[in-house]
């Protein structure tokens, strides 16, 4: 990950609530149409949480896994996210890039939100995209969520979730999709589904 992103984050993450993720309603909401989309099959043995922050929705999701693991760029990051849920024991904790992180598990939920616009061009990101559809399951799902391009470029990035959506629907079936908006023009947020419908790809 660029170095000037990386910092970023670093700073961002050293406040009390990083990106107002616990105090904001609309994070509230989004992260309740999250889990929901995430449950949508029942229980999940194997997930994957790219991007953890504090953990605040990795408080939700870990419940509900059999195993469940979650990487992030940021050590300070993973070091939240695991006090705030008490370090459970089916929980494994990786201070990763999604560019380079690389396991032979598959997982049966991918979570990934609010994280790939980081990564800087298209070509990044649909590394990154073929790196999470390697270690998705056949039949297993993508639960994908962004702040929507106009607002991604308004930031400074490349794009958002409908460019990533696009890169998403060449490897893998969109399921359900869902626009979540909030009370501010920073408050757009699309929320989609995917399956593996077919064998790993390469």
């Amino acid at each position: 990950m660029q170095d000037a992103i990386y910092n970023l984050l670093s700073r961002e993450m050293s406040s009390d609530d990083p990106w107002r993720l616990d105090t904001n309603p609309f994070e509230q909401k989004r992260y309740d149409e999250m889990l929901r989309l995430s449950l949508s099959e029942g229980p999940i043995a194997n997930a994957l949480e790219v991007g953890c922050a504090a953990g605040a929705f990795t408080d939700k999701l870990a419940p509900h896994c059999e195993r469940l693991t979650v990487i992030d760029i940021l050590p300070q990051a993973i070091a939240r996210a695991r006090q705030r849920v008490n370090n459970r024991p089916h929980i494994t904790w990786i201070v990763a890039d999604i560019l380079e992180f690389s396991t032979k598990e598959r997982f049966d939920l991918i979570v990934v939100a609010e994280v790939l616009y980081y990564l800087g061009g298209i070509p990044e990101m649909r590394a990154a995209v073929g790196n999470l559809v390697r270690m998705l399951a056949p039949g297993g799902h993508l639960v994908f969520g962004s702040a929507d391009d106009a607002n991604c470029r308004r930031w400074g990035h490349v794009a958002g979730a409908e460019t990533v959506t696009a890169i998403l629907s060449e490897k893998l079936t969109e399921v359900d999709r869902l626009q979540c908006s909030g009370q501010s023009v920073n408050e757009e947020c699309l929320l989609t589904r995917f399956r593996n419908s077919g064998l790993i790809s390469g």
